[in-house]
C-alpha cells in the first residue's frame, strides 16, 4: 500500500502526518532535536514510506530535510502559500495531513533545492561573504579612530590593513607612543611618500 507522509515543520516541533490513500493516522508529534528527527525517520521507514513533504516557515526545514536525506526519503519542500491556496475541507484538518494527502495525489510543487554539494558550497560563499563584511567593517572603525587619535597613517597608505600599518597599531596597543619608534616599523617608501608631502 501505497503511502506518503507531510510534515508541518515549527522551530520545536515537527508534526507528522501518514496518508494511505484512504485514511490518516493519528498525527505524530517530534521535536526538532536531532535524535528525536532521526526517531521520525525511523518511524517512517517502520511504516514503509518513502515519499515525504515538508512545510516550514524559515529556515527551520533544514535540519529536518538533512536528517531525512541522509536516511533515503524522497523529500519534496513545499511552499506554505501554495499550501494555502488549494482548495480543502473547512473542518479543522491538521495541516501535517493535509499534506501528506496533497503529496499523495501529486498535488505539490516541489521548491528548488539543489544537491547537497552545492548547499554546502552557498553555505561556505555566504559565511566568506559575511565574514568579508564584518572585516571591512572593522578596519573602517580602525581607521576612524586613528583620524580622531591625530594619526594620520592612513592619507599615505592605499590599505590600512597593509603590514606597515598593523605594525604600527600593534605597538600603539602595546603602549608605544615615542614617534620614532613607531616610525620605524613603516616601510621606507611610505615613509619617504610622508617626508614628500611635508
Amino acid at each position: 500500500m501505497y503511502k506518503t507522509c507531510g510534515l508541518d515543520v515549527h522551530k520545536d516541533t515537527v508534526f507528522c502526518g501518514v496518508f494511505d490513500g484512504k485514511r490518516h493516522q493519528v498525527v505524530k508529534e517530534f521535536s526538532t532535536l536531532t535524535s528525536s528527527i532521526t526517531s521520525l525517520g525511523e518511524y517512517l521507514k517502520s511504516e514503509e514510506i518513502e515519499d515525504v513533504a515538508l512545510e516550514s516557515t524559515g529556515m527551520y526545514w533544514i535540519p529536518v530535510w538533512n536528517i531525512l536525506e541522509e536516511m533515503g526519503f524522497n523529500l519534496t519542500l513545499v511552499n506554505p502559500y501554495l499550501i494555502k491556496q488549494m482548495p480543502r475541507r473547512k473542518s479543522d484538518v491538521k495541516d501535517a495531513q493535509w499534506i501528506a494527502t496533497l503529496l499523495h495525489k501529486g498535488l505539490v510543487r516541489s521548491s528548488l533545492i539543489p544537491c547537497k554539494g552545492i548547499r554546502e558550497l552557498r553555505v561556505y560563499s555566504r559565511k566568506y561573504v559575511r565574514l568579508q563584511q564584518r572585516l571591512t567593517s572593522i578596519l573602517q572603525e580602525m581607521e576612524r579612530n586613528l583620524e580622531m587619535c591625530g594619526i594620520r597613517i592612513t592619507s599615505f597608505v592605499s590599505n590600512i590593513s597593509g603590514k606597515s600599518v598593523m605594525k604600527v597599531i600593534h605597538a600603539l596597543i602595546e603602549g608605544e607612543s615615542d614617534p620614532e619608534v613607531l616610525a620605524g616599523h613603516i616601510h621606507g617608501r611610505i615613509v619617504n611618500s610622508i617626508k614628500g608631502k611635508q
